[in-house]
């Protein structure tokens, strides 16, 4: 009689045939339901075959881990139970002099205060909830002085959006209704009020003796000064107004002419009249517009700055926080730049507060090989390109000798809109038969945009390791559909390569581009990142309807098979005998 043991497995092979020919034969209505059961049962096969390996890993890529994050909860070595840190007990906060912002006050509020701090925050988080008690004590000392308000950015998406918050919290002035800065101090009571009192105090100044000037000019590197009738009043008014919109040089007025012309303003000259000096190349700006706040703020911030500012950690600020966005950048050796440095200049002067004219030394090892990276700039022969910021990060090369000329008609054409946008891009890949695509800036079109081709992109970094603990995942999903040709898996370095249609909010980032809907933004693919959930999202939104190709046994499966089944019925003979 067979063993109890060879009755088993003869039974479950029956079973396992039994079950096959029923899913052969079963209805369309469960097909959906039949491949997600079989990549759910793949995917548990291979969790367990490496489950032995994965007991005792090292955490490689710090990056992973928020800064001053901790373990909430781990294996214990010998019993195997987790234990759960307790989450951080805050007190109760008095918060009456904390302003509560939503998008349907938040602009009448920020208008309404000459001097306003603003905080978006999560009610989850942990350093917001840490902030409260200080926030809420510094905005009842600066009554009076500066308005304190909160903004609940899980509730307020679209402000969160508008002001591009990264992190909580994120603390803003606004000075009259205008957003100026990211506050960056400490996070307490004493640390917010000491900024915001020093932001709120006088921003203009009185000279009134000629020590006084003589003073100003030798100490300040950069001096806006007016010549008006009256220290007070409408045109005051104005001029103050304006020196609260900046935070790197001095405002000063004045009503005598000898004083006045010790900053080079002529004794003839109709006031109101005001000039910026600067101790650079360019050392005065003479303002011939109207007296009101915005023009004396546009004035300054096209003034302010050197005519090329040199890109260095020092001159960033200078480039990022400056209010004009376009930038129009050289690139050179240090050896070059004496040649081209006057030419930039020259231009410069033409397209005050239209253009940051920047200067990128590409040899420099600290940041030369890395900001032309960036742009896409190789080789050490000289550029120029236009660049219109982070916001859309579009670029704009000069093809063409760097003359005086050149660049000025190419600024003209950007800013009338007649320039092609230049795109980083790999070599595109000699074969591409890979299961997860490849695709770079100059293949984009052709198979991304596809119409007849549904495609499922993901844009990642190499050095990012959230990227790099998903490609597996991301592999096996490209292994599952590669025999579906109505479907694409890519991938695509967003480091090295550009497109418009390919806008990463960070790394990864997964978009899905339907098939016949290409002129249309794709959609972002907010999922859990398995292939389980993304193999259902494709089946929703899949503009060609397929099914899943289940890999058929290998040679080496069905040999391995019948040898399995050889010894069942070897091992039944047996036991009979």
């Amino acid at each position: 009689m067979a063993s109890s043991t060879s009755i088993s497995l003869l039974f479950l092979l029956s079973f396992l045939l039994l079950a096959i020919s029923r899913a052969e034969n079963a209805p369309n209505g469960s097909d959906l339901d039949e491949e997600l059961a079989f990549l759910a049962a793949e995917e548990s096969k291979e969790q367990q075959h490496h489950a032995h390996h994965d007991q005792y890993r090292d955490f490689e890529n710090y990056e992973d881990l928020e800064q001053g994050g901790e373990f909430h909860h781990g294996e214990h070595e010998g019993g195997g139970e987790y234990h759960h840190q307790e989450e951080p007990q805050f007190p109760i906060v008095d918060e009456k002099d904390v302003a509560v912002l939503t998008k349907d006050n938040f602009t009448e509020f920020v208008g309404n205060s000459s001097f306003a701090m603003v905080e978006f925050y999560a009610p989850w988080c942990g350093a917001c909830q840490a902030l409260a008690p200080e926030y809420a004590a510094a905005a009842t000392e600066l009554k009076g002085v500066a308005a304190l308000a909160k903004i609940d950015a899980t509730e307020e998406g679209d402000l969160a959006q508008k002001y591009e918050i990264q992190g909580f919290p994120t603390v803003f002035l606004f000075v009259d209704g205008e957003m100026r800065k990211t506050y960056e101090g400490e996070r307490t009571k004493d640390g917010i009020v000491t900024w915001m009192k020093k932001k709120a105090s006088p921003s203009i100044h009185n000279i009134t003796t000629v020590e006084e000037a003589e003073r100003v000019l030798s100490a300040e590197p950069k001096v806006v000064l007016a010549l008006l009738d009256s220290l007070v009043g409408s045109e005051s008014a104005e001029l103050a107004a304006a020196s609260r919109l900046e935070d790197d040089l001095s405002f000063y007025q004045t009503t005598s002419p000898d004083i006045a012309k010790l900053f080079e303003i002529k004794n003839d000259v109709k006031r109101p009249a005001l000039v910026l000096l600067k101790k650079e190349e360019e050392k005065l700006a003479r303002f011939d517009a109207n007296f009101t706040k915005a023009a004396i703020s546009e004035f300054v911030s096209a003034n302010k700055v050197p005519l090329v500012i040199n890109f260095t950690r020092e001159g960033a600020s200078l480039i990022f926080e400056n209010s004009v966005k376009n930038q129009l950048i050289l690139f050179a050796t240090a050896n070059e730049s004496e040649k081209h440095l006057p030419t930039l200049r020259e231009v410069a002067k033409s397209f005050k507060g239209k253009f940051v004219f920047v200067y990128v030394q590409m040899d420099n090892e600290d940041y030369g090989e890395a900001v032309s990276g960036f742009f896409g700039v190789t080789g050490t022969a000289p550029k120029v390109l236009v660049y219109t910021g982070n916001e859309d990060m579009r670029k704009f090369i000069l093809d063409g000798e760097l003359t005086v000329k050149n660049i000025k008609t190419l600024a003209e054409d950007f800013l009338a809109d007649k320039l092609k946008p230049f795109y980083k891009s790999d070599p595109v890949p000699e074969t591409n038969d890979g299961d997860v695509k490849i695709i770079v800036g100059n293949n984009f079109d052709e198979i991304v945009l596809d119409e007849s081709k549904d495609v499922l992109l993901e844009i990642y970094a190499p050095w990012c390791g959230y990227c790099q603990s998903f490609e597996p995942t991301y592999n096996k999903l490209g292994k599952y559909l590669k025999g579906i040709d109505s479907l694409v898996v890519a991938k695509m370095d967003g480091t090295t390569n550009e497109h418009p249609r390919a806008k990463a909010d960070g790394f990864p980032t997964i978009l899905f581009f339907p098939g016949g809907n290409k002129s249309f933004d794709p959609i972002t693919v907010d999922v859990d990142r398995t292939v389980v959930e993304l193999y259902k999202f494709l089946k929703k939104h899949a503009s060609v309807p397929f099914k899943l190709a289940k890999p058929s046994a290998t040679p080496e499966q069905v040999i391995t098979t019948k040898k399995a089944d050889e010894k069942i019925e070897s091992d039944g003979a047996k036991d009979e005998l």
